[in-house]
């Protein structure tokens, strides 16, 4: 017995989904057109019925029939005229709609997309931010508290605490006496390398010298507060690698750090990008947050280059002028107006 192959079925084509752009379906009849037709037949069927009814006398010239024929379709013309705008006008406003419909979900797309890009291309220094603030957790336990005052404790050194060393290997320190004291001295080239933070995520020179800002007192909140600042100053899209800037002389910087102020060192405020300085006034206007901290961030910088500038060479304060957080208080100190 001879089996049968199925027969393929056909297969159903699916409808395409609705497109924002594809003219919409609509029907070849419409309610205005059943009104027009339904007021044509109407309109006839009553003239007919007059003009049959209506005695004629004498002879129906060729002149009153043009006139019947006005009399009986200039009101169907009319009627169609008005079926047919009624029905532009409705198309009109559907093509409206879906216009409207068309741009709403463009500009949604445009929205999601941007916002991928965003998350997707997160900036450098945004991540190298994150790198430092990580490696500060894991370097430093705790932080001191800032105080607004220049008069400080002087600094032991290392030479004083072996000087004071007694014989049976005891150190003897006067009462007071800070726990910074007894780490090594923090050397400039370190203390510049981490006012500038690290490179990358590579940058083991870098993170090595961050470490050791980080066990001194004074270094380590400035670049706390440095830290801070940056991240800050990131929200409004403003990076210092992207701020070119003049630089001043160290002449000028050592005036600075003696006290000096007003337009006669205004050269260190070297940051002139027009933009930032909008955004970053603007911020500081409306933010109370982000003015508290740029306004502790300028004492610790003035703080620290006051202690840093009697020890340090005209090269070493050309070199710290150029760091991300010397640039930093360029651009905070100019919208603070420090050198004006």
């Amino acid at each position: 017995m001879a089996t049968t192959s199925p027969q393929p079925q056909p297969q159903s084509k699916s409808k395409p989904k609705n497109d924002l752009l594809a003219p919409p379906e609509r029907s070849a009849i419409s309610s205005t057109e059943v009104i027009a037709a339904a007021l044509t037949l109407v309109w006839l069927i009553g003239s007919a019925v007059f003009f049959l009814m209506l005695p004629t006398e004498g002879s129906f010239n060729s002149l009153q029939f043009v006139m019947v024929l006005l009399a009986v379709f200039m009101p169907v013309a009319l009627i169609w005229v008005a079926a047919t705008a009624a029905r532009s006008i409705r198309v009109m406003r559907e093509e409206s709609s879906r216009l409207h419909s068309a741009i709403d979900g463009m500009r949604k797309t445009y929205l999601e997309q941007q916002k991928a890009v965003t998350e997707r291309a997160r900036p450098d220094v945004e991540k190298k931010i994150e790198e430092i603030a990580a490696t500060a957790r894991e370097t430093s336990s705790a932080l001191a508290t800032f105080t607004s005052s220049r008069t400080d404790a002087p600094r032991i050194s290392i030479d004083t605490i072996k000087a004071t060393t007694s014989a049976d290997g005891q150190t003897a320190l006067p009462l007071g006496t800070p726990m910074e004291a007894l780490q090594p001295a923090l050397e400039n080239e370190d203390f510049i390398r981490a006012l500038n933070f690290p490179e990358t995520a590579e940058d083991t020179v870098g993170f090595a010298a961050l470490r050791k800002a980080l066990k001194d007192h004074r270094a380590s909140q400035l670049i706390t507060a440095a830290q801070d600042m940056l991240t800050l100053l990131s929200q409004e899209g403003i990076y210092m690698d992207d701020l070119r800037h003049d630089r001043a002389k160290p002449e000028l910087w050592r005036r600075f750090a003696q006290g000096e102020r007003g337009p006669a060192i205004a050269a260190i405020g070297g940051v002139r990008d027009r933009s930032s300085l909008a955004l970053t006034a603007g911020r500081m206007k409306e933010d109370v947050i982000f003015r508290d901290a740029a306004h502790h961030f300028l004492r610790r910088f003035d703080k620290v280059m006051m202690e840093f500038e009697p020890h340090a060479s005209d090269a070493e304060l050309a070199k710290l002028s150029t760091t991300r957080t010397a640039l930093a208080f360029m651009l905070l100190g100019r919208v603070a107006g420090m050198f004006s």
